[in-house]
């Protein structure tokens, strides 16, 4: 069923099935950067919203402010509004008093924000999966080239015109410079899930090795042949293995 959610006088839009049973268990999943919450079949989180329901999940997807069909201008998306967004989402996942169990669920960008947001509500989260999180857009910021779009970091302009016809505003990049993102993430300690393709030419695997240094409670997958959105060969099946066989599992 379509559910909204208004942060800040944004209204997010997103999608909500449940089994139907008196309690389930939950998943959030958080999508990437210029994408959306799946609503097209070939999609990464559509599939795998498919896949949970199957086997008895809850699922919970939403659009970020700027994305998909929430409300705000991409030009305004930061990293930081897209945790404001995912703290209300949380918010109403922890509202839902039939809920048992708590997953997140993060791919890209969105696996930045999965991730810190666990580690700000480490003790609400009972599994996290990361998808190809994109931490390193810091270390992007930090050198002025963000999606192969270049810039001066030490003058960062108002605006960078990216791909799609977009533009990504300047406050975006500056706050992407100093974000917290591998010393918030440690804060939670909960089982983490990591998968990330060999092949990945949008966000190194380097990544995810860094989650890895940080986690107690982790198992890495590096996917051979796998692309940023595990398009390639069979890597997109694994994928889905892995992270439904994690969340099922004990």
């Amino acid at each position: 069923m379509d559910v909204q959610i208004l942060r800040d006088g944004l209204t997010l839009r997103g999608t909500f099935n449940k089994p139907d049973t008196s309690e389930f268990d939950l998943v959030v999943l958080m999508h990437g950067f210029t994408s959306d919450r799946g609503v097209n079949p070939d999609q990464l989180l559509y599939q795998l919203a498919e896949r949970f329901e199957k086997r008895g999940l809850a699922t919970l997807r939403f659009d970020f402010n700027g994305h998909g069909t929430s409300d705000g201008d991409f030009k305004n998306m930061t990293v930081l509004n897209e945790i404001s967004d995912g703290k209300a989402i949380l918010d109403y996942a922890c509202s839902l008093k039939v809920v048992r169990k708590l997953y997140l669920f993060g791919h890209s960008q969105g696996g930045v924000v999965a991730s810190m947001i666990a580690g700000y509500y480490h003790e609400k989260i009972d599994k996290l999966v990361l998808m190809a999180p994109a931490a390193t857009l810091k270390d992007d910021a930090l050198k002025g080239n963000t999606q192969g779009f270049t810039y001066d970091p030490e003058n960062i302009p108002d605006e960078l015109p990216i791909k799609k016809g977009l533009t990504l505003g300047g406050f975006y990049l500056r706050t992407a410079q100093t974000m917290p993102i591998y010393e918030v993430a440690r804060q939670y300690q909960g089982p983490v899930c990591l998968v990330h393709g060999l092949d990945d030419q949008v966000v190194d695997n380097i990544a995810s090795k860094r989650y890895d240094d940080v986690y107690q409670n982790d198992k890495l997958n590096l996917l051979p042949h796998a692309d940023h959105g595990f398009t390639e060969g069979d890597s997109r099946q694994e994928a889905l293995d892995i992270a439904t066989d994690f969340l099922l599992n004990n």
